[in-house]
C-alpha cells in the first residue's frame, strides 16, 4: 500500500508551464499546422467551394 501512495505522490508534483524545449516543439508544431491550414484555405479547390457556398447563400436569401 505504501508503494501506491508513493506513486500517487509522484503524480501530484506540480509541473506548471512548459520548459524551453517544449515551447520550441510547440511553436514549430503550431507553425507547421498554420502553414498547412493556410495552403489548404488558399487552394483553388477550397476557394471554389467557398465561392459556391456564398453564391448559394445569396441566391437563397435574395433569390
Amino acid at each position: 500500500m505504501h508503494s501506491l501512495t508513493a506513486r500517487l505522490a509522484g503524480l501530484r508534483r506540480d509541473d506548471d508551464g512548459m520548459t524551453t524545449a517544449e515551447y520550441a516543439v510547440g511553436t514549430v508544431a503550431a507553425c507547421g499546422f498554420g502553414t498547412v491550414l493556410y495552403r489548404v484555405l488558399t487552394s483553388e479547390a477550397v476557394g471554389g467551394l467557398i465561392r459556391d457556398l456564398i453564391e448559394r447563400a445569396i441566391t437563397s436569401v435574395f433569390g
